[in-house]
Parts: structure tokens; C-alpha cells; sequence
């Protein structure tokens, strides 16, 4: 396929519904789903239309946002073309803010769908062909660097990085950035990178201060200054199904959250 054909292929899917994010990092544990789980609320608190798209089997960003398990459909049939976006989409508590639910059934997709033709543009199909109209979709990618991120990476205009700031979490940085330098060429010709968050932020510790600089030395301007604290209530909140916007709107972790909001907003 040619670059002209790719940018046709692709071109809908970012266009119809406002700008697409995909919130993405192969490490596990380094606040990714409260990431979009929070950031997707402080778009929703300022007006904005917003959808979350989860595409990680463990379901955690369903889960946060009160969105019960055992779902007639969820991501997993939107994938296989067995369910529509407007069919599988579900409100959430919040204002203004959509959810699309995963489930475990997840997990068998990159079987499942291996075989499929174009099978990297299932997501992207499923989006074009949605009846919604958001001004942020936020895609919640797995741990892993699968067949459910490369949909997640070619139906996006942007990739969010959150990176937690320990050394590990900074050496596979390179990784994923190598994956969306060659989504970009190969899939996805208008992907960017939107940003890199830092999480788990604790000023006390010479470690986050050290991968903070580095960070920041490599990507620049890429790095928002607005960090995310290491905050109990961020932790807490998802156990009762609540963004911790909702959860303790008060919190460090919470303001952390809407400055973030506003920075990126103010970037666009």
C-alpha cells in the first residue's frame, strides 16, 4: 500500500470525531489507565465531549469509571465486527463522558484476529463507521506492545506516554518510541507523539528528580511540566469505581490531574 493510500485509509478516523489519544506504554504499573481514566474526566468536567476506549483486557479503566463486567459487548466485538460503536458504547457517572467496555475476552483477540486482512485497522474501521461525536477519544492500550496496541496506534492522531520515574520504566521508553516511529511509516503516517506525563512523581527521591531530567533533556518541550504526584487518593479511587476527580476532587492527585487537562488543552 502507499503512503497516499495509508493517509486515505486512516484520514476519517481522525477527523470525524476531533482528535484521537492513545495512552500507551508497554510497562505495566506506571499510572497509564488512571491516566486516561482521570484525564478523560477533566476534559469531561470542562465541557468537552469525551469517549474512553478501553483496549486493555484487564478492564481496568471500565472498572474505574463504575462501568460493571459482563457486558453483552465491549471492545472485543467491536474488533470482530460483531457489534457497532453506537451499540457498544455506555455513559459513564460523568458528564459527558462515554465509555467503550473491555472485557477479558480481550486477551484471545490477538489469536483471533490474526488472520483477519487489514487487521491492524480494525479499531480504526470501527471508529470511522461510530455514530458518536466526541472531541476526545482516548484509547486505554494493554501493557504490551500487541496487536491491540498497533490498532490503538493506528486509529490515533497522538500517543500519551505516562512514564513513572524510575530507570526501568525510562529504558523501555526507546522501545515504544521505536514502535511508533514504525506505526508512523509503515500504518499510520499522521501519528505524533502528544506528550510524555511524568507519574509517581516524589520530589524527596534523587531517582525521580534524575529520570525527570533526562527525560526532559531528550524530549523537551514534549514533557509537560505538570506532574502527577505519588497520592493515596489516586490509588484509592478506583476501588470504588470513580475517577479520583469524583473521588476527592481536593486531592494533590486530583489537581495534578486537571492541570494537566488545562496544559494540554492550552498546547492544541
Amino acid at each position: 500500500m502507499s503512503l497516499v493510500e495509508l493517509e486515505a485509509e486512516t484520514h476519517d478516523a481522525a477527523h470525524v470525531r476531533g482528535r484521537i489519544i492513545a495512552v500507551a506504554n508497554q510497562k505495566g504499573g506506571v499510572g497509564k489507565t488512571t491516566t486516561a481514566v482521570n484525564l478523560a474526566t477533566a476534559f469531561a468536567m470542562q465541557g468537552r465531549r469525551v469517549l474512553v476506549v478501553d483496549l486493555d483486557p484487564q478492564a481496568n479503566a471500565t472498572t474505574g469509571l463504575g462501568i460493571a463486567e459482563g457486558l453483552p459487548a465491549t471492545t472485543y466485538e467491536l474488533l470482530l465486527g460483531n457489534a457497532g460503536l453506537d451499540s457498544v458504547a455506555v455513559a459513564s457517572a460523568v458528564p459527558g463522558l462515554t465509555v467503550v467496555p473491555a472485557s477479558p475476552d480481550l486477551a484471545a483477540a490477538e489469536i483471533e484476529l490474526g488472520t483477519r486482512p487489514r487487521r491492524e485497522f480494525l479499531l480504526a474501521q470501527a471508529l470511522r463507521a461510530g455514530g458518536g461525536d466526541y472531541d476526545d477519544v482516548l484509547i486505554d492500550c494493554p501493557p504490551s506492545l500487541n496487536l491491540l496496541t498497533i490498532n490503538a496506534l493506528t486509529a490515533a492522531d497522538r500517543v500519551l506516554v505516562p512514564l513513572q520515574c524510575e530507570f526501568y520504566a525510562l529504558a523501555g521508553l526507546a522501545q515504544l518510541m521505536g514502535t511508533i516511529d514504525r506505526v508512523q511509516r509503515g500504518l499510520n503516517p499522521r501519528l505524533a507523539l502528544q506528550g510524555v506525563v511524568l507519574t509517581m512523581y516524589d520530589g524527596r527521591n534523587n531517582l525521580c528528580e534524575q529520570v525527570a531530567a533526562d527525560v526532559r533533556g531528550h524530549f523537551g518541550d514534549k514533557v509537560y511540566k505538570t506532574v502527577i504526584p505519588r497520592n493515596i487518593r489516586v490509588s484509592e479511587a478506583p476501588s470504588h469505581g470513580l475517577p479520583v476527580l469524583v473521588y476527592d476532587q481536593r486531592c494533590a492527585g486530583a489537581q495534578a490531574y486537571v492541570q494537566l487537562a488545562e496544559e494540554m488543552l492550552g498546547h492544541d
